[in-house]
């Protein structure tokens, strides 16, 4: 066989792997931003607990920051009469939105909250905690309005249950990138070494 002709299947085998490896990564590369969704790691009171002295604020930690975006973000607290419990907007800092609060009557009390993940996408949820105040506790009087009204309701929300892990985190993009790149020169060697090393001569008779 001649060089020429082994450098052609060379580059033929080459282009074949170029052509999977460029397959994969843009099947991969899609789906790395779906994966960067802000997910819930706490919340404060915590879902499902009892709480006996006013709390001075309710609030959510996210695994990332969140994008302060204004009335974009908001967490309204609805105790079990209906009436709303949190006396100003929501504010962020850093990976936290939190919200003062002065509780009413005792019973059951519900916090919806929506922000804005890292990635700009909104995410949203709710969470509950029992009221059941000790002797003393002075008890607010809800509000028939939420304290912040002007919340922007364009764009779908994810649904982030409260204490959601957020799975395995993604792979930045340029990693995977790079990573590809990889793949693709290691292959283009083999099969370059395949066809162009030197073939046994078969002994003769």
């Amino acid at each position: 066989m001649s060089a020429r002709v082994k450098l052609r299947r060379a580059a033929g085998f080459a282009a074949a792997g170029a052509a999977v490896c460029t397959a994969a990564l843009l099947a991969v590369v899609p789906a790395a931003p779906a994966a960067a969704h802000n997910s819930i790691t706490s919340t404060s009171p915590a879902e499902g607990a009892t709480v006996t002295a006013q709390p001075g604020e309710v609030s959510l930690t996210t695994s990332d920051e969140l994008l302060d975006l204004g009335s974009g973000n908001v967490i309204d607290v609805v105790g079990p009469d209906g009436l709303h419990y949190a006396t100003a907007c929501a504010t962020i800092a850093g990976s936290d939105a939190s919200v003062p609060v002065a509780l009413g009557g005792a019973g059951e009390y519900t916090v919806e909250w929506r922000v804005v993940s890292a990635d700009g996408h909104p995410i949203a949820g709710e969470f509950a905690f029992e009221w059941a105040p000790a002797e003393g506790e002075v008890l607010a009087d809800g509000a028939a309005e939420p304290a912040c009204t002007e919340l922007v309701t364009s764009g779908e929300a994810t649904d982030v249950p409260a204490d959601s892990d957020g799975g395995s985190p993604a792979l930045p993009a340029d990693a995977l990138w790079i990573g590809a790149a990889a793949v693709l020169v290691i292959a283009a060697g083999v099969a370059t070494w395949l066809v162009a090393r030197p073939r046994r001569t078969p002994p003769a008779e």
